[in-house]
């Protein structure tokens, strides 16, 4: 059994898609998880399978697509890759409330990092199928444009060492 965690983009943040974590919940268990649980209520599905990533993905992606009539991003990852993304945080002189942790599907390469437009005092890194981005004074008033993380979910470094030592703990 793995332990895995499934990051949904979008969800219950500024407006867009409203999915209650009691049906995220109830979708991973029709998949057939173990341990289903949420973690906070931005689409974060922790739970244990002996299927590969692509077979929880799709499984979880077809049932959440059916709720909203419509495609919605979901990022898996193992709790070794959460461990590991969480380690590898290269701003942790910042606050882990304003160190986020790009998630995309594509290995992450720096020409990514090149497109960046409007930087002002951000930092970037590339991670393991992530780029981290550390804001200084806060997320909310960047101006930063990366075309490489439009279509991926960020999870601030307090979330993602909180989703890890959850899923450690994991039988």
């Amino acid at each position: 059994m793995t332990a895995y965690v499934a990051l949904l983009r979008a969800v219950n943040v500024a407006g867009t898609g409203k999915l209650p974590m009691s049906e995220l919940k109830r979708m991973g268990e029709e998949c057939g998880f173990g341990h289903v649980r949420t973690f906070i209520a931005s689409g974060n599905l922790l739970f244990t399978s002996a299927d590969s990533e692509k077979k929880v993905q799709a499984c979880l992606a077809a049932r959440v697509a059916d709720f909203f009539g419509r495609e919605v991003p979901i990022f898996v990852r193992s709790a070794k890759e959460m461990a590991d993304l969480a380690a590898a945080n290269p701003f942790d002189d910042d606050k882990g409330s304003r160190v986020m942790a790009h998630v995309i599907d594509a290995k992450p390469t720096q020409a990514m990092l090149d497109e960046a437009r409007n930087v002002a005092g951000e930092r970037m890194a590339l991670g393991p199928r992530a780029i981290y981005v550390s804001y200084g004074e806060g997320i909310g008033s960047s101006k930063l444009k990366l075309p490489a993380v439009a279509s991926g979910t960020a999870r601030n470094m307090n979330s993602i060492g909180k989703i890890a030592a959850l899923l450690g703990a994991m039988p």
